[in-house]
């Protein structure tokens, strides 16, 4: 049996005392308000992939890590089931990360959904590559300023330390299979 896992805005609070900071502080760092700090940590909203990747930063924690359950002497999984899969999106985007456990992995993979209009919002960056193929559906990728329409069956590969984001311009879902390295998810 596993305990319920913590809403994410209960997590962010714990992590804030844990490293001995105030809301206003980590708002500073992050350079989010404090009443954003306030409204997440009271899980009132829940926090874009973007804004939790600028409160993660701040206590050195990957998106990986910080949904993973607390380290135990169990061996990392071989088999995932889908019910064991880390929602990390929000917002019309479902980002499903696969992780067995094992906080030495060197490769994050993750099922997106994007339903029709919905977009990873501001331009994300974090260190390394990613590619991806898109399974059904439609995609724009805008990478550094610059857009790229794909379609179902095409594949994408790109420095993720230039700005992107995904939008769905489309009336039907898309569903894309992603791998990132580093495991900065």
């Amino acid at each position: 049996m596993h305990d319920a896992p913590l809403a994410p805005g209960k997590r962010l609070a714990e992590l804030r005392q844990a490293s001995g900071l105030s809301q206003r502080r980590v708002a500073e760092l992050s350079g989010l308000t404090h009443s954003a700090i306030s409204t997440i940590e009271q899980d009132k909203v829940s926090p874009a992939l973007s804004t939790l990747q600028k409160l993660l930063k701040v206590y050195g924690l990957s998106l990986s890590a910080f949904f993973s359950e607390p380290e135990s002497t169990a061996l990392p999984r071989i088999v995932v089931d889908r019910e064991d899969l880390i929602e990390i999106g929000g917002q019309g985007v479902s980002l499903l990360m696969v992780n067995n456990g094992n906080p030495q992995r060197t490769l994050s993979m993750m099922l997106e959904t994007y339903q029709p209009g919905a977009t990873t919002g501001e331009k994300i960056r974090h260190a390394g590559e990613e590619t991806g193929t898109v399974l059904e559906g439609d995609i724009i990728l805008t990478v550094n300023g610059e857009d790229f329409a794909l379609t179902a069956g095409q594949s994408y590969v790109f420095d993720t330390g230039l700005p992107h984001s995904f939008y769905n311009p489309g009336d039907a879902c898309c569903r894309i299979v992603s791998a990132h390295t580093p495991t900065t998810f």
